[in-house]
């Protein structure tokens, strides 16, 4: 294998350092997730994103199933739609501002995987799912972080 130079790679590959790192040893488990129905105000999703110092989140439907995801940019759209638009912010809620563009992985995938999604693509947050689809964690290029931090220092 090559790199971006063109030049031939070691053997010794970050994938053969950090494989065996499941993403569940670093995700953020449903359970402890902050989350959104698609008709929480607007002004609640962006309340609790400050509240939480945190910059998006899963939007579940009433049966718990994964229906969109709504961030900070998500949200900024929320300036345009009062003061552009002129449309009062408190009749909008998330579902009118949620992406239901969102990437998820199977909890079978390392963090390796998950880290060459992260360099391949604009997402910040991946919703990983089990085998049904359901959704049971997320995880974040912060949680990568975290692994390559414990990874480096407690070698396996």
């Amino acid at each position: 294998m090559k790199n971006y130079q063109n030049k031939p790679v070691e053997s010794d590959s970050p994938k053969n350092e950090f494989q065996g790192a499941p993403v569940s040893d670093y995700m953020v488990r449903e359970k402890d997730l902050i989350t959104f129905k698609p008709e929480t105000d607007i002004m609640e999703v962006v309340d609790t994103l400050l509240q939480h110092e945190i910059t998006g989140a899963p939007v579940l439907n009433d049966k718990k199933e994964l229906v969109g995801l709504i961030d900070d940019k998500d949200c900024l759209n929320v300036l345009f739609a009062s003061t552009y638009h002129n449309e009062p912010v408190s009749k909008r809620t998330a579902s009118h501002f949620m992406s239901n563009v969102m990437k998820t992985l199977n909890v079978h995938a390392d963090i390796y995987d998950v880290a060459d999604i992260f360099l391949k693509s604009p997402y910040k947050r991946l919703l990983i799912v089990d085998d049904e689809g359901k959704l049971i964690g997320q995880i974040s290029r912060q949680d990568i972080l975290r692994a390559i931090h414990d990874l480096n220092t407690n070698p396996r």
